[in-house]
């Protein structure tokens, strides 16, 4: 029973973020960085990034070239890390 309550509070939270999984080619190294999928942008703030990074925003214009050892840091509506990879 305690379970099945646990399960039904985790369903309705809407800050939770399911981890995206990571490529099995991991070019840049985003593997390093998957603790933050789930934390709010801002954490990237506290982090020492000596690659290349790109955080998209939704509804936010990139560019359609890939550069196999960037970083993008995808953030949803509510500002939160949605998934991290390569590219």
């Amino acid at each position: 029973m305690k379970r099945l309550i646990a399960l039904i509070l985790l369903a309705g939270c809407s800050a939770c973020v399911t981890p995206t999984p990571l490529p099995e080619d991991d070019t840049c190294d985003a593997a390093n960085y998957a603790t933050l999928v789930g934390q709010p942008a801002t954490a990237l703030e506290r982090i020492f990034l000596l690659s290349k990074v790109r955080v998209i925003r939704p509804n936010q214009a990139v560019t359609m070239d890939f550069r196999k050892d960037r970083i993008n840091f995808m953030i949803t509506e509510d500002e939160a890390i949605a998934a991290i990879t390569c590219g």
